[in-house]
């Protein structure tokens, strides 16, 4: 019994897809932040895992306390 298209996909989209999440996690939580953005990261990149990481990557990161 082999694998078949779907579960290739869904093995592709768990490994490659969480991979960015749990970066963005980590910098997030090791980063400072104004205000409440630390919070307001970590909510949307767990709420929208690979949407919210690749935001986050773009905008968020211009975000830290220097």
């Amino acid at each position: 019994m082999g694998f078949g298209e779907v579960e290739m996909f869904v093995i592709f989209f768990v490994l490659f897809g969480s991979i960015p999440c749990i970066l963005a996690l980590f910098d997030i939580l090791r980063s400072e932040f104004t205000g409440n953005n630390k919070l307001v990261w970590l909510l949307v990149v767990t709420v929208f895992p690979l949407f919210g990481a690749l935001l986050y990557f773009v905008l968020g990161r211009k975000q830290k306390v220097p």
